[in-house]
């Protein structure tokens, strides 16, 4: 199965099109707006899709071929940003996620997983899980008095036995990535990798690579690049 995960920095409903040449069976995109309150054209092309978020115009949407069913799971936010839930073709559990501020004065950005983790992670027991998006998060900025910090995520998600797919097939280390996933303000001396795909190991195919846009390309579009991988089932 392919899949993109992107944040499309807005306006997906005029920039859609580019991601068809992925030819992907699930697209995961942050900051897009829902498509059932925008244009007729964006809603056609949405066609099996879920989406949340806090305004019509800014949201996480999950969007599916035809054939692969996703269906809603009815988990509680308690307030965390942003989450959406969602079981695929009644095999694995997808969680996309792009984390924001929140108004939080304590539990920001990569603070916001920590805790939907703390309030979730029983229920990846047993089960395949995918967990991807817009993380806003590097283990760059750990704080060494923080019991949520990127690499306290990353420990929880292993602890389940879900790995990066980047860092697995790359064979690179959380914090020491070579390959940028955003540029801050668009500028290319800015980069950051902030974007990450997790998967129950079995899941991943290792003989499919990752790809991450090339900013030449996709700077047009987005300050993200978009994060294209294949897992297995």
């Amino acid at each position: 199965m392919k899949i993109v995960t992107w944040n499309c920095n807005g306006a997906l409903r005029k920039k859609y099109q580019v991601l068809e040449e992925f030819d992907a069976d699930l697209l995961i995109v942050q900051e897009c707006e829902d498509p059932d309150r925008s244009s007729a054209e964006y809603k056609k092309w949405a066609d099996n899709f879920l989406w949340i978020g806090e305004n019509k115009n800014k949201g996480i949407g999950i969007f599916s071929r035809k054939t692969i069913s996703i269906k809603a799971l009815n988990w509680s936010s308690e307030g965390l940003q942003s989450f959406l839930p969602c079981i695929v073709n009644d095999s694995f559990i997808l969680v996309a996620v792009w984390t924001k501020q929140a108004n939080s004065p304590t539990f920001r950005y990569i603070g916001q997983l920590w805790k939907y983790l703390q309030l979730h992670k029983e229920k990846f027991v047993g089960n395949d899980v995918l967990l991807c998006g817009d993380l806003n998060s590097n283990s760059i900025w750990d704080v060494w008095d923080r019991w949520w910090n990127h690499s306290d995520v990353i420990n929880e998600l292993e602890a389940h036995d879900i790995k990066s797919v980047y860092h697995t097939l790359l064979n690179e280390k959380q914090g020491k990535e070579t390959q940028p996933t955003f540029f801050l303000y668009k500028r290319k001396e800015r980069p950051y990798h902030i974007d990450y795909a997790f998967v129950s190991s079995h899941l991943i195919n290792h003989q499919d690579s990752i790809f991450i846009g090339e900013p030449e390309i996709w700077l047009e579009y987005s300050d993200h690049m978009p994060v294209v991988f294949a897992v297995n089932g």
